[in-house]
């Protein structure tokens, strides 16, 4: 089969890509396109590369070898994993310019001069000197005119008016492209993807996002980031996001603001909400009382065994937190009644549905304490094999557990998620 000299960068998005030999190094993201001076053709620099591991890396287009309908090859396997970095003069085709809004001043549509169009694709084309050039742009106009609404039009990239970075850092440009794109990512995938956005760019899709979903990937973002995207919504959505996250994590937002700025946004949340998130602040952040979460799954001693599973089954609660039930007696919100004990996922599934839970509870079930270090919490989960311990006071109320990727996050440098053992940035 004849390697393709033209395609359409949305049909890229997804494609494998191989080295010279068939080894997979990673699937196609994006493609990174010059954004220079009106008049002057863009050109495709490269493409975004998702390697195993979910980092995003740059490829050079003078890598690829071929481009086939199932796959992008490059003329070796080695590539350098430095983490993708999007410089000023230069943009994602997918992320930034797809959706966006443009014109024409093609004369064979004179009817669309005045129309704001809407890019839906753009092609790219191999020309002699190996180089590929932004030929076409595939456009639809926004509105009803002389054709009928949702027409799709090729127009030569010189009869394209406004595909520039002046024009895509205007306010009101589309998203959905992008969305479409994150739709079925991780949490923390998307996270890392936003990341490489402008401010501008990642603020737009912050917005169109649900509430529940923009919680899940703040959650995934360093402080700044997370500030930033927050301070870009309206003060009332801020605060539903806000209660969409873990109380853990909120407290880690806001132990990192100054006063003000910690107090302005726990203000939005409902008192209710946020009086969890006030009670971890309490705790110093490398102390069981700082990591934990307040919101663990409790139940009381007559609660049955199918309770208990359909609790666990809830799939807005990780694996490790569904790993345990906890058993207090009345009142079930933190800081509980007397903490009774805890009962393993493991037990629950081979114990009779109609069973109840105070009957099959591990009573001695080892129990950190608020304010134990980081040290012996790293201990205790080595010692007792463990993925989730409950926190109790020295009065024998249920403050929260601790989780072991809750650990996981306090151990790691705070900058972790910015930093890159494998090199920086191209």
């Amino acid at each position: 089969m004849t390697p393709a000299q033209k395609v359409y960068v949305a049909r890229l998005v997804g494609l494998a890509v191989l080295g010279p030999d068939g080894e997979s190094i990673g699937r196609v993201r994006d493609v990174v396109i010059s954004m220079h001076l009106p008049g002057q053709q863009p050109r495709a620099l490269g493409l975004a590369v998702e390697l195993t591991t979910r980092r995003r890396i740059f490829v050079p287009m003078l890598r690829v070898t071929s481009i086939e309908p199932d796959a992008v090859t490059l003329t070796t396997g080695h590539v350098n994993l430095r983490k993708l970095s999007v410089r000023p003069n230069e943009a994602l085709a997918v992320g930034q310019v797809l959706d966006s809004m443009v014109r024409t001043d093609d004369p064979d549509y004179p009817e669309l001069h005045e129309v704001d169009l809407t890019v839906v694709d753009i092609a790219i084309e191999r020309n002699r000197n190996r180089d590929w050039m932004v030929s076409r742009v595939a456009v639809r106009a926004t509105r009803k005119g002389l054709r009928r609404r949702g027409d799709t039009l090729i127009i030569e990239w010189r009869h394209v008016v406004g595909m520039s970075r002046l024009e895509l850092a205007r306010v009101g440009q589309g998203v959905e492209r992008a969305l479409a794109q994150f739709e079925k990512m991780r949490p923390a995938d998307v996270a890392n993807a936003l990341r490489e956005l402008p401010n501008k760019r990642r603020n737009e899709i912050a917005a169109a996002l649900d509430n529940e979903r923009l919680a899940d990937i703040l959650q995934e973002m360093p402080t700044d980031d997370q500030s930033e995207v927050l301070a870009s919504l309206k003060p009332e959505r801020a605060g539903d996001v806000l209660e969409a996250m873990d109380p853990d994590d909120v407290a880690d937002l806001v132990a990192e603001l100054p006063a003000s700025e910690a107090e302005a946004l726990l203000s939005r949340m409902d008192p209710e909400e946020s009086e969890s998130v006030r009670r971890l602040l309490l705790h110093s952040p490398d102390t069981a009382g700082g990591v934990m979460t307040p919101e663990p799954l409790i139940l009381t001693a007559n609660a049955t065994v199918s309770e208990a599973l359909a609790r666990i089954r809830d799939p807005d609660i990780n694996s490790a937190a569904a790993s345990m039930v906890f058993v207090v007696r009345p009142p079930t919100n933190t800081p509980t009644g007397k903490f009774l004990g805890a009962v393993h996922i493991q037990r629950l599934l081979r114990e009779p549905p109609a069973d109840l839970v105070g009957g099959i509870l591990d009573a001695e079930m080892p129990r950190l304490h608020p304010e134990d270090s980081l040290e012996t919490m790293t201990r205790f989960f080595a010692t007792y094999n463990l993925v989730c311990a409950p926190v109790v006071d020295d009065a024998a109320h249920l403050l929260g557990a601790v989780a072991v990727d809750d650990l996981l996050d306090a151990l790691l440098p705070r900058d972790w998620r910015e930093n890159d053992d494998e090199g920086q940035t191209r």
